[in-house]
């Protein structure tokens, strides 16, 4: 079993030697917590029950994986909405009338 030390090491030996050939890997900082989070992300957005990805995560409470992972993702968030959207009814985004919060919804 390798402490949390050794595998910190190992992720930044290997993550510096990804940054050699994907140079956009420099600007990020790979850690361990890091690649935990980003594959609970993918599993989600993969569509596997937040369930089993509290239990995978060693999360004791389900609470902890939905107060962490399910806020984080919008794309998720709209295709719930999308599902509870009234039969013969149009939906769309909100868009603000106000010219300045449409210039700051476009950063």
């Amino acid at each position: 079993m390798l402490s949390h030390d050794a595998l910190g090491q190992l992720v930044a030996k290997h993550a510096a030697r990804a940054q050699k050939r994907c140079p956009s890997l420099q600007a990020k900082h790979v850690t361990p917590h890091v690649l935990r989070h980003t594959t609970a992300m993918i599993l989600l957005e993969s569509g596997v029950d937040v369930t089993v990805i509290a239990l995978w995560m060693g999360h004791e409470q389900v609470e902890t994986t939905y107060r962490f992972y399910l806020h984080a993702d919008l794309s998720l968030k709209e295709r719930a909405l999308a599902r509870t959207v009234p039969a013969g009814t149009t939906t769309g985004r909100y868009r603000a009338p106000d010219p300045l919060l449409a210039f700051l919804e476009s950063l």
